[in-house]
């Protein structure tokens, strides 16, 4: 049995029962029995009258939902309504996409041997989906990858993070109670980190959406089976670029917003801040009594701004990277300070060391590093220096400052005057390096779940 904690208290939620390697078996033989079934396949429009099911669903069950979230995850009620506002409407998405959703004519007549002949391609499911997923979103997160195979007409399996299941098990749930067959969507519960590879790297297995670490995720690429598509999302020391012409009225919430948005655990959470020297006082001394100002507490509260982090051992580890970048001549402006078992007031460390943990690895916490700079340059390439790219941001009012950044900076999306965690479902959101792999928002994870197929024929 798993238990199942509240991340604040550390409280038991519920036990759930756990899968075996006979469990996983049986659902692959489901899950492929029903694909290579071509006569069971779903048509487009019972799959978006079943998403659409699905969301009105969700949306009878938002609150209980939400609280879900806060509870097993940790995250601020306000944020995880939100997350769960989202995830509707992500579900929509999915099915919207599906009206714009075809193959394409392929020219033909173009040479002689391809006279009197007309070409086009349709999209086909890629086959069996195996969905391993994080804790940080544990509701949003599994509707990005559980929703487009649905979409995509693709059996499902889809394994949560062992910190938060319910969130992942009510959803699968509400879908079977929309219409989808169970065969065609299920879940693997385990704590066995070799029946979650098992599940991974299994022959029939077609695509694998991976969410969470890096160092797992691009080991389980290195062993999937051959012709395997995979989607790796990881993380990164997300940076963010502040110029003297910035507005510092409105610097500082988006700031603060993305570097303490559910206590930092967020892929693109900003963690490097490169301040221009002119204003950097100015702005430490802004962002300070912002940070002072937020609410701590427990995640279920109506006013909590910043909950738990996820284990106690991942707070010890984020206190451990502080205590190193203070004893390496940074500065602790604020915060730090143990609340909890996982929670930590959010801190602001001024100029750590370039090679301390903070300034290279992903903190994953709620830390926000500030350092200052001279010239624009200078701030791109200390940007630019980690093995890891994801979202990036720069503030300014200065226009050939804002493009110039925007145009150097190695992110896959760079955000003017917005933090680096923002985020719609709809666009493409994608790590570089080190940071992931693929392409994912339900449109783009749609497409890499079907392929194209061509089919030619004489018009003749």
């Amino acid at each position: 049995m798993l238990k199942v904690l509240q991340a604040y208290d550390r409280a038991l939620i519920t036990e759930i029962e756990t899968d075996d390697a006979s469990a996983l078996e049986r659902k692959l033989q489901a899950a492929d029995r029903v694909f290579k079934d071509r006569g069971s396949w779903l048509p487009p429009h019972a799959r978006v009258a079943i998403l659409r099911r699905l969301a009105g669903l969700m949306e009878a069950r938002r609150d209980p939902l939400a609280l879900q979230i806060a509870r097993e995850g940790g995250k601020p009620l306000p944020d995880a309504i939100v997350e769960t506002t989202r995830a509707i409407d992500g579900v929509h998405n999915a099915a919207d996409e599906l009206r714009n959703f075809a193959g394409r004519e392929i020219p033909m007549g173009l040479t002689a041997a391809s006279e009197g002949r007309w070409a086009f391609t349709t999209r086909e499911p890629i086959g069996v989906v195996a969905a391993i997923s994080a804790f940080n979103h544990p509701l949003n997160l599994i509707v990005h990858q559980v929703a487009p195979a649905i979409a995509a007409g693709c059996p499902v399996i889809v394994k949560p993070a062992l910190t938060t299941p319910l969130s992942c098990l009510e959803f699968v749930a509400l879908v079977h109670e929309a219409g989808l067959p169970e065969a065609w969507c299920q879940t693997l519960i385990t704590e066995d980190n070799q029946l979650a590879e098992k599940l991974a790297t299994d022959p029939r297995i077609a695509f694998l959406s991976f969410i969470g670490s890096a160092k797992v995720g691009w080991s389980l690429r290195s062993k999937v089976a051959p012709g395997t598509r995979v989607a790796l999302e990881h993380g990164g020391a997300a940076p963010a670029i502040v110029d003297r012409s910035a507005d510092l009225e409105k610097v500082i919430e988006p700031i603060v917003k993305g570097g303490f948005y559910h206590a930092g655990q967020v892929c693109v959470s900003t963690q490097r801040l490169f301040v221009h020297a002119d204003i950097a006082d100015d702005v430490t001394q802004r962002l300070v009594a912002r940070v002072e100002r937020l609410r701590t507490a427990d995640p279920v509260l109506k006013d909590t701004e910043v909950g738990p982090l996820i284990l106690p051992r991942e707070a010890d580890r984020v206190t451990d990277w502080i205590e190193e970048a203070v004893a390496g001549g940074a500065r602790l402006a604020i915060g730090a300070a143990r609340l909890s078992e996982t929670t930590l007031q959010p801190a602001v460390l001024l100029d750590p060391a370039p090679d301390a943990k903070i300034s290279t690895m992903e903190v994953f916490g709620p830390v926000i590093a500030v350092y200052s700079y001279n010239d624009l340059n200078e701030a791109i390439a200390q940007a630019n220096s980690l093995p890891t790219a994801f979202q990036a941001s720069v503030f300014a009012q200065d226009i050939d400052v804002a493009m110039r950044a925007a145009h150097h900076l190695d992110a896959s999306a760079v955000m003017i005057n917005e933090p680096t965690a923002f985020r719609t479902d709809w666009m493409p959101f994608a790590g570089r390096k080190q940071s992931g792999y693929g392409t994912g928002g339900i449109p783009y994870t749609m497409r890499d779940m079907t392929q194209e197929k061509m089919i030619l024929m004489r018009r003749e």
